[in-house]
């Protein structure tokens, strides 16, 4: 018998696309159980994410239609992230693998095939990496390559133009439900589990209906929790530029005093003024950076729930209709 298959899907105000999204994706998982690539008991997993449409009751309408649907509700939204993990902990439960994807369908779901045959070839994860970006803005283009490379230079291990469009084993799943941070940023943290790996190389389309739920605002701050998440390298950067200037300071100050001795003094208020502007905005910008530090040790102490479950349709004791 062939593996068990859950599809993880975290839903935010996904109305408009939900529809067209489970028709497609019942498509493919009844397509794959015909050729005999996974189990009939595989499912198809929503969770909605506190939405304030109508995204829960749409699921709940495809449930009640088809068992190959599932879904739970946060109680409130708690961001994709922690959406996407509050799924995984529930699929782990039911299934051999797991598959996370948007709601969008963005991430093309044709590879979702080469996804299962490599696990079945011994990986335990597979990365769903674009092979490229021609479907972004030259913004968006620019400012994600400029990310990536950025995490690779502060030490952290990610896959190079890889989302959140992954396969992973249960053990893997079993691996990062121990990972207990309430500050998620799994891209970082899958990589760390370790197993074999391997890659499946996509095109990226464009967004059928709806909007982006990444603006600009939710990217940086996306950003700023996986570089405070993963490196302390700033921190140490702050330490450097903290002997830089003392170093430099005791040479200015020699420089004073020699200047003093010679009588050659003169009025220096234009050094000065910017003495103190640089040397303020340097003090602000190293305790913004040790801000957020402090600020993630400060959630992580509290050890407040990650996600809320209020609602859960789960079948799956049932074949698929």
């Amino acid at each position: 018998m062939k593996d068990i298959l859950y599809l993880v899907i975290p839903c935010y105000n996904e109305e408009e696309v939900l529809h067209e999204t489970s028709k497609r994706l019942l498509v493919k998982i009844k397509t794959m159980i015909s050729n005999n690539l996974i189990s009939n008991k595989s499912k198809i997993l929503f969770v909605n994410d506190g939405s304030k449409d109508r995204t829960w009751s749409i699921i709940e309408e495809l449930h009640s239609k088809n068992n190959i649907f599932l879904g739970i509700n946060l109680s409130r939204n708690r961001g994709h992230q922690n959406a996407l993990l509050a799924g995984l902990m529930v699929a782990k439960d039911y299934s051999d693998m797991t598959i996370s994807l948007d709601a969008d369908l963005q991430d093309d779901i044709d590879v979702i095939d080469a996804f299962v045959e490599k696990y079945y070839d011994g990986c335990d994860i597979v990365y769903g990496v674009r092979s490229t970006r021609e479907t972004d803005t030259f913004f968006k283009r620019t400012t994600a390559l400029g990310f990536y490379k950025l995490m690779r230079i502060l030490g952290v291990d990610m896959v190079y133009n890889h989302a959140d469009y992954r396969l992973m084993s249960k053990r893997v799943v079993d691996g990062l439900s121990q990972y207990k941070e309430v500050n998620l940023f799994l891209r970082g943290m899958i990589p760390l589990i370790g197993y074999k790996y391997s890659v499946v190389e996509y095109e990226r389309h464009e967004r059928f209906a709806g909007e982006s739920k990444y603006p600009l605002k939710k990217m940086i701050a996306f950003a700023l929790d996986g570089i405070t998440s993963f490196s302390i390298k700033p921190i140490r950067l702050i330490t450097l530029l903290g002997f830089t200037i003392f170093f430099a300071g005791g040479a200015a100050l020699l420089y004073t005093l020699i200047v003093k001795l010679l009588g050659r003094t003169v009025t220096g208020w234009t050094s000065l003024t910017l003495s103190i502007w640089v040397l303020g905005g340097v003090q602000l910008l190293s305790l913004g950076v040790i801000g957020e530090y402090i600020g993630k040790i400060y959630n992580e102490a509290k050890h407040r729930p990650r996600f809320i479950i209020s609602d859960k349709l789960i079948n799956v004791d049932k074949e698929n209709e």
